[in-house]
């Protein structure tokens, strides 16, 4: 589907408190065009609490319950739960949180609803940083990279997410990204097809706290995808098919651009290469997505 030929249905209405070139925003955007206004969402701590604008006024047009960092599905589970009592099918109940709140103070409940089978959509919009309160490390941090706490660069890998929810082995769950939109419009739209937990993870490039040009955001988004450091998949009952180019990548069909042209863009990269290149951790985070990429070929390449 071309995005002209996307739904007119606009569920972010003006007045949103986002900051110029929001990544949520976008992702909303593509969300709410395949999901429709039949919506509930949950909201817990995060830049979207922020984004929905101030009481009494709101820049969603759906039902939104904003709840505590850690529980979003939990919250969730309990609207769905309502739904079904009353007899309402045709409602789709949406946990749209942040990587912090998903990685880290909400892995506890997200892991409680999806083994419960709970009837709901999760979508993780992953900007590599607990940002509305200050752009602090989170799980979903990379490797070297600035933020308030790891000033020289943190100094673990980023959790695999995408791993650890597919070990729920629930009926569907997906990467993707704001720059390819087309490609989230139809992930999101085939989730709400599917009875039963489905989970999406977006990842979500951060003008702030990546400290890039609010207009690069898409550029940003395209450029991790073309280095292989984020994955456009989905795994539908335990088949995982990869997406665009990150299937040509998985099959060798094209070559990743190499990771230092994704991470000169932002300045959370910027002390790896000023005042001069520390040779030995670029070579940590290209020689770790070439192993991510062979276990994904190990695991995943049909022969």
């Amino acid at each position: 589907m071309a995005i002209k030929d996307l739904p007119d249905i606009e569920c972010v209405i003006p007045g949103s408190a986002a900051c110029p070139g929001c990544p949520a925003t976008l992702g909303l955007r593509m969300v709410f065009k395949a999901l429709g206004k039949n919506t509930i969402m949950v909201v817990p701590a995060c830049c979207t609490a922020v984004i929905e604008s101030l009481y009494p006024n709101t820049s969603f047009d759906v039902p939104v319950m904003n709840i505590a960092f850690e529980a979003a599905a939990a919250g969730a589970s309990g609207i769905e739960a309502a739904l079904r009592k009353q007899g309402k099918k045709d409602t789709t109940v949406l946990a749209w949180a942040g990587d912090g709140g998903t990685y880290d103070i909400g892995i506890q409940a997200l892991s409680g609803a999806l083994e419960r089978g709970t009837n709901f959509i999760y979508i993780c919009y992953n900007n590599q940083i607990y940002s509305n309160t200050g752009i602090q490390r989170s799980g979903a941090t990379p490797y070297a990279a600035w933020t308030t706490t790891t000033v020289t660069g943190k100094t673990e890998f980023r959790k695999e997410m995408g791993d650890i929810i597919m070990a729920h082995h629930i009926p569907y769950s997906a990467q993707a990204c704001v720059s390819y939109p087309e490609d989230l419009y139809n992930k999101v739209k085939k989730a709400k097809s599917i009875k039963g937990p489905k989970y999406i993870e977006i990842l979500a490039p951060c003008p702030p706290g990546w400290r890039f040009s609010m207009d690069k955001t898409v550029e940003i988004g395209a450029l991790a995808v073309e280095t292989g450091a984020w994955a456009l998949y989905e795994c539908e009952n335990d088949v995982v098919t990869f997406n665009g180019k990150s299937k040509l990548i998985l099959e060798k069909k094209i070559e990743p651009k190499p990771i230092e042209e994704w991470m000169k863009q932002q300045g959370r990269f910027r002390h790896l290469f000023k005042p001069e290149r520390d040779e030995k951790r670029i070579k940590e985070i290209q020689e770790h997505i070439n192993q991510v990429w062979e276990r994904y070929r190990k695991c995943y390449l049909r022969k």
